[in-house]
């Protein structure tokens, strides 16, 4: 079905602005899917801060080219869907992973990230990353436990003293 001309460059405005926000884009083909199974990616992808949209390939390659993005020309064809990752480009991938999972009629082709494409394996390997939140915790324990080994190393020999000093007066019968 065709549509206008109005429409498609309402369309492409909000590709173009998705693709401006986005931190990562993971493309996936669907064929033969059901609607129920989209609106379950969908609805798995939001969760993440993400979106899902079905997309016209030659409407999506314009708004990738007019923010400078290289898209491999095999990404868009056949039919497309693109989930676009606002906040944790881990959590998106893992989303669509997840909810892609056992449905052979939904494949992921590929991703961009940082302007650079991604290959299947490659989106899968960021599936498997663990999430942001997750990550700033672990980074921050490594950062953190230099200072906390420092400062009980710091603080052992003035335990041991003020150890010492207490059975020493434990011993010593008070003065009377």
């Amino acid at each position: 079905m065709a549509i206008s001309k109005q429409r498609k460059e309402e369309v492409q405005a909000l590709y173009s602005d998705c693709v401006k926000r986005s931190e990562a884009v993971n493309l996936v083909e669907y064929s033969g899917a059901k609607m129920k199974s989209i609106d379950a990616i969908r609805a798995k992808i939001r969760e993440t801060g993400g979106e899902f949209h079905i997309v016209k390939n030659t409407l999506a390659r314009r708004a990738f080219e007019a923010h400078g993005v290289s898209v491999p020309a095999d990404y868009l064809v056949k039919s497309t869907a693109i989930s676009f990752a606002f906040k944790d480009p881990a959590s998106t991938a893992k989303a669509l992973t997840d909810a892609t999972k056992g449905n052979e009629f939904v494949k992921v082709k590929g991703g961009l990230m940082g302007g650079k494409s991604l290959s299947p394996a490659q989106v899968k390997s960021l599936s498997e990353m663990p999430p942001l939140p997750v990550m700033r915790a672990t980074l921050l324990g490594v950062l953190q436990a230099p200072a906390s080994k420092l400062v009980r190393t710091l603080a052992e020999p003035a335990r041991g003293l003020a150890a010492v000093i207490k059975a020493h007066a434990e011993q010593t019968p008070a003065a009377a």
